[in-house]
């Protein structure tokens, strides 16, 4: 399957040219645009009988609408064509012809009040959103201002509670009217994100070729729904230069590990998480529950002795190094009985729920080969002239999160001691410690795609910066974006069991790059799974690792089509 890049409106227009150039004529892709905004329609209602308001503007995106409306009328949808601005011109040839299709037209500037608009509104299945796409370029004013106000209240008031005593809920019906915008939500600017106070906000985007990165952007994110990203047609060698991707369930099973019926335990790698402490019991358990989940063949937990048995009731399947420790907190001295265990596994994981406390920062500096921090008095059975070597580990492929990553940030130069092919896994706070220098989350949030790809380059390690819709960046440049924004996911844990996905794979032998976007695709495609059946309010880390198998069973074809909530992505 051909790579999903993400480019902006600049890129789009120069593929289109180039596109047409190359004997793909602008009015076919138009033809297949408008074509594909009737099928995404069709596959979400039943289309006999429907009632389609088709908001139509000037330029190409005011065409694909109006070819759209030509294929919904054929599907037997009752289309009507509310006008906002364009030139009924002879060499229209796509307004010409809904026209021959008899579709009732409607010109906004003969509309007083909008009293026609209302009307139609009010018994309306579907608006199309065929105005301005990725053609904003200044606030919205004037006249459509005043008719963008009046599709939203009128799509509120259809939405509104009836007022009934619902005494017990049911499952909600789709919205009505379903809002699908063509190419891109009108008001929302598809190179930034930025949204303008009278954008319309779409329950499907269907975009055409490439998604555009403002799609993925906050806050015009949130008005996207869901992304459907269309083939019309150009050619995708054409994008070949383009670093930026969104990741695929295609992309993804053709990374994942084969899983041979002869297969034993050792098969599938063994992987080491060395984490938790005294007040983060959980991060040891999720993690270790994300390794296995994603079916690493052995997990070993190396934590303070005091937390084995509580990880343990919530962890049967992982094995358990009992490390130094004060106090419940991992000690420097731990690295001496994980030298002696190291090269029996596959990967390591680093640093979920180790707290920042001396000792912990020092145990991280010291297995990676940083200079021993400064460490307060032992209170635990800790072996004090262990500490005293300081020769690098040799450490198995390696990934850092949590408190790993916040110890790393307090050493100059860290990064010159990782080993290659490196995977950390930073939120933006964690980002804006490690980057140092005034780095600040706002920043950092602002331009995700771009600072994750240059620190990858400067730290010469994979970086994957976890949010909504998380980035994968490899020192080489490629970037992944992973196309899921799920609110359930912003919770305690949610990162541990990541981080554990991602160990687990890099334990199967997948290589570092391939091993962060899948696990992170996974851990994506497994809360999309968990919002499904639970809804996004109350969802906690837990309720991820039983879904990991079912994710991948999506991702290889052996379930059932993936969940098409707000936040999600698919291709027609």
């Amino acid at each position: 399957m051909n790579a999903v890049k993400i480019i902006g409106v600049a890129k789009s227009r120069d593929l289109e040219n180039r596109a047409n150039a190359g004997g793909l004529s602008f009015a076919t892709m138009m033809e297949n645009a408008g074509r594909s905004t009737a099928q995404a329609v069709g596959q979400r209602i039943k289309t006999q009988g429907a009632r389609i308001v088709a908001l139509i503007g000037p330029g190409n995106n005011g065409g694909d609408g109006l070819v759209a409306a030509h294929y919904l009328r054929e599907m037997g949808c009752r289309v009507t064509c509310y006008i906002w601005k364009r030139k009924d011109a002879d060499d229209d040839v796509n307004f010409r012809r809904v026209k021959e299709d008899r579709l009732p037209i409607i010109w906004a500037e003969d509309d007083e009040g909008f009293e026609a608009l209302r009307s139609l509104l009010s018994a309306a299945d579907v608006v199309v959103d065929a105005l301005l796409g990725v053609g904003v370029s200044r606030p919205i004013g004037g006249l459509l201002k005043d008719l963008l106000a009046v599709v939203r209240q009128s799509v509120a008031e259809a939405r509104a509670p009836s007022g009934l005593a619902e005494v017990v809920p049911g499952e909600p019906p789709p919205p009505r009217p379903l809002v699908v915008a063509v190419d891109c939500p009108t008001g929302l600017n598809c190179d930034t994100g930025d949204l303008d106070p009278a954008a319309l906000p779409a329950d499907v985007t269907v975009t055409f070729a490439h998604p555009k990165i403002g799609l993925l952007r906050f806050p015009g994110a949130a008005a996207v729904g869901e992304l459907v990203v269309a083939d019309i047609g150009i050619p995708a060698e054409l994008a070949d230069d383009v670093p930026l991707e969104m990741a695929t369930a295609p992309q993804v099973r053709a990374w994942l590990p084969e899983r041979p019926p002869s297969a034993h335990k050792g098969t599938f790698g063994r992987a080491l998480i060395v984490a938790g402490s005294v007040n983060y019991v959980g991060a040891a358990a999720l993690a270790g529950a994300g390794a296995t989940r994603v079916g690493a063949g052995l997990v070993t937990i190396g934590l303070p002795q005091p937390i084995q048995s509580a990880v343990a009731a919530h962890l049967a399947e992982a094995t358990y190094l009992l490390l130094p420790h004060d106090m419940g907190v991992l000690a420097a001295d731990a690295a001496r009985v994980l030298r002696e265990h190291l090269a029996d596994y596959d990967a390591l994981l680093l640093g979920p729920g180790l707290t920042q406390e001396k000792e912990a920062v020092a145990l991280v500096h010291t297995l990676v080969g940083l200079e021993p921090s400064g460490r307060k008095g032992h209170l635990g059975f800790v072996n004090r002239a262990a500490t005293e070597q300081q020769d690098p580990l040799p450490l198995p492929p390696l990934v850092v999160d949590a408190d790993g990553l916040n110890a790393l940030s307090r050493a100059d130069a860290w990064w010159e001691a990782l080993p290659p092919d490196t995977i950390l896994t930073p939120h933006p706070g964690e980002m804006a410690r490690l980057m140092g220098k005034g780095a600040t989350v706002r920043q950092i949030q602002a331009r995700r795609e771009e600072t994750a790809q240059r620190m990858a380059a400067a730290w010469r390690a994979v970086v994957v910066l976890k949010g909504a819709f998380t980035v994968v960046a490899a020192p080489d440049g490629r970037t992944v974006v992973i196309p899921f924004a799920n609110p359930g996911l912003a919770t305690a844990g949610s990162g541990d069991v990541l981080a554990g996905a991602i160990v687990g794979l890099r334990a199967q032998g997948m290589g570092a790059f391939e091993a962060a976007v899948a696990g992170a695709y996974l851990h994506g495609l497994a809360g999309e799974l968990a919002r499904a059946e639970l809804g996004d309010m109350g969802m906690v880390a837990g309720d991820l690792p039983p879904r990991l198998p079912l994710a991948l069973q999506r991702v290889r074809g052996k379930g059932t089509r993936g969940n098409k909530g707000r936040g999600s992505h698919r291709e027609t």
